[in-house]
Order: structure tokens, then sequence, then C-alpha cells
């Protein structure tokens, strides 16, 4: 495989609320200039927000939407407007239906896998078919994406697939291994896979954040926490696609990209969202940790630190850190632990506002 070095671009303005993190990233952006632009789940939060931005800030081929909602998908349509249609398309489908995909992936240069089952409740009720979307349909975006010749791919993962507790954890965790070593099965086509690693996305559906205003607006007498020792990674959904497309931009392929973002508690936020409320303790929900993790001391013998992110490396013959060194990454601490008690980046009330006043 060519594995050729790529300058990432910055992440230092993402959290300096008078400077623009996309103006920031548009060496990121600029090239996918003339891509053609495939997104699994492109009807969910995250494909919304990546297709809006990637629309706006470069100048793609096509961006193709691939998802099962076709109400969603029309919403989709009538919020983007007539500008986009030229370069837009919907499609509907299933990862779970391989064929569809390699329809849809016919002269695509990059996909963005982020279609899968993330609600951990559901996943454990309901495990083959967790296991069908995010373990097969993993699978099944690796093989469309060989037979179709697509140069990059990269996949969104989560925070839960570092040492899992819970069958949504371990099911990205399966699809992590299983894009990692499709670099393996790629061979003259330089077909390249890597995956991006973060915590819970501010304001998203399956966020604690949209329970506590309705709570609020809805003059609740209390909130509920889990645990007041409960700890959380933070990130924006706008800081999120603004990441996904810098690893798109300088991946090598076989790489874990992790983003440096800050952590809060739990009991923290619901006192920064409603002060004079008291909490209300509920418990920890089966298969849900008291803290996070998103390198394990494991990982860190494998991990490179760079100013705004961790680099996993893959465990390959062929791969070389060469790049990487040109770029200043450093080699972590052994024993390192990147985890949501034990960062040093910490949210405050007044950061926090300004992170919910960029939540949808």
């Amino acid at each position: 495989m060519n594995h050729e070095a790529r300058t990432p671009p910055t992440m230092q303005q993402l959290d300096r609320p008078n400077e623009s993190p996309t103006e920031a990233l548009l060496p990121g952006f600029g090239m996918l200039n003339g891509q053609s632009i495939l997104v699994t789940g492109g009807s969910g939060s995250f494909g919304k927000r990546f297709v809006e931005t990637v629309l706006r800030h470069a100048s793609p081929r096509r961006v193709i939407v691939f998802s099962r909602d076709e109400f969603k998908q029309y919403e989709m349509q009538q919020l983007l407007g007539p500008e986009w249609a030229s370069t837009l398309r919907f499609f509907i489908g299933d990862v779970r239906d391989r064929e569809r995909l390699e329809l849809a992936m016919r002269e695509v240069d990059v996909c963005v896998h982020a279609a899968a089952l993330k609600h951990v409740p559901a996943a454990e009720y309901n495990p083959m078919e967790c296991i069908h979307t995010n373990v097969y349909g993993a699978e099944n975006v690796v093989r469309a994406a060989l037979n179709t010749g697509v140069k990059r791919v990269i996949a969104l993962s989560t925070d839960k697939a570092a040492n899992p507790v819970n069958l949504y954890g371990a099911s990205k965790l399966a699809s992590d291994k299983i894009f990692i070593a499709a670099n393996n099965l790629s061979g003259s086509l330089g077909t390249r896979f890597s995956v991006v690693r973060y915590g819970n996305v501010v304001g998203s559906r399956g966020s604690v954040i949209p329970l506590f205003r309705r709570m609020i607006v809805e003059g609740a007498e209390s909130l509920p926490v889990t645990d007041d020792r409960m700890t959380r990674f933070w990130i924006t959904l706008q800081h999120g696609v603004d990441f996904v497309v810098s690893c798109i931009a300088m991946m090598q392929g076989g790489e874990i990209f992790v983003p440096k973002i800050p952590s809060m508690r739990i009991a923290d936020l619901a006192r920064a969202m409603a002060p004079d409320l008291p909490h209300k303790l509920v418990g920890i929900r089966p298969g849900e940790k008291l803290h996070e993790v998103m390198i394990t001391e494991d990982d860190s013998r494998q991990t490179f630190e760079l100013p705004d992110r961790f680099v996993i490396e893959p465990a390959f013959a062929f791969w070389t850190h060469e790049p990487y060194q040109r770029l200043g990454a450093k080699p972590v601490p052994d024993g390192f632990r990147y985890a949501s008690d034990t960062n040093g980046d910490w949210l405050d009330g007044a950061r926090l506002m300004r992170l919910l006043a960029e939540a949808p």
C-alpha cells in the first residue's frame, strides 16, 4: 500500500468561542473537492450535519446519503433545499444488504460509515439485531468498498468499544477490528480503512442532555442522576464532523483516531443546567460504566500523541510511523490510560453552556 504523509488540519480553535472551528479546518475540507462521498446512516444526526457541512465548505462531485429511513431522507431534502440537488443523491438501503451497498458505492471515492444501532438497553434486549447491523454491517461495508474500489473508508466508533461491558460496545469493538484488519485485504487496490473513536455527543438523541432539557421545561421537581461519581467525555456534533474530516485528510490506513475532548460529571452537568433543582439518584443501568475509556493501558503501547488528538497505530508489517513522526507525534507514557475520570480537561458551567448553545 502507498502510505503518503499528509499534514492534518489543526483543531486548536474548536473550543474558542470567538473563532470558527470549520474555518480552522478548511484544509481538510479542501481535499474533498471533486470527490464522490457516501455516508452510511446519512440521515442520522451525524450524517445530516456532516453532509450539510461538506456541501457548504467543500465542492464535492457527489454526496450520497445511504440510509433506511425514507421519511428522514425526505426531511433532509427539504432542509437542504434545491441548491444542492445536483450534488446530492439519496439511496434507500441498509448496511445489512451488501448488494445494495455495492450499487450505492459505484464510483465513490470516500465512504463515511456512521450507520449503527446505538441504544445500549435496546442492544441488550435485541442482541442479534445489534450484531447484524453493527458487525455484519461493518463486514458488508468493507466488502462493498473493496469490490467497488473506494479509496478511503472511515468508520465512526465509540468510547464504549474500549474495554466493553455491554453488547453495543462489544459490537463496535468487533466493527473496529474488522475495519482495521481490512487494510490487509486491499492489496493493489490501495483502499484505506481507519476508525474515529469519540465520546458522548452534546445534545444527541442518546445523550442525557435532551432529557434534562425536557424535564426542566416541563417543570420537574428534580433531575435523575445515575451516580454522583459518573463521568463522561463530551463533544459537540460540529466538532465531531470536523474531526472526522480532518482524519480523512490525514489517514494512512489502520489508525484509530481519538480526539482530545473534555470530561464532566453527570451530576455537575445537571447542576449547571438547573442549579436550583435537586438530584434523584436512580442507579446505573445494566451495561453502563461509571467512567468511560477511549484508550486502554494495553493500547497505549501503540498510541502516539499530537496536539489535538491521539492516534492508535496498527500492528501491521507494512506500517511505518515516519509520516506521523514528521507531524511531531510523540509516544504516550507506558501504561497511559485516557479515561473520563482521569482526563486533564474538565468542563465548567460556562464552557458547558457554550457547548449547549451549539447543540441541535
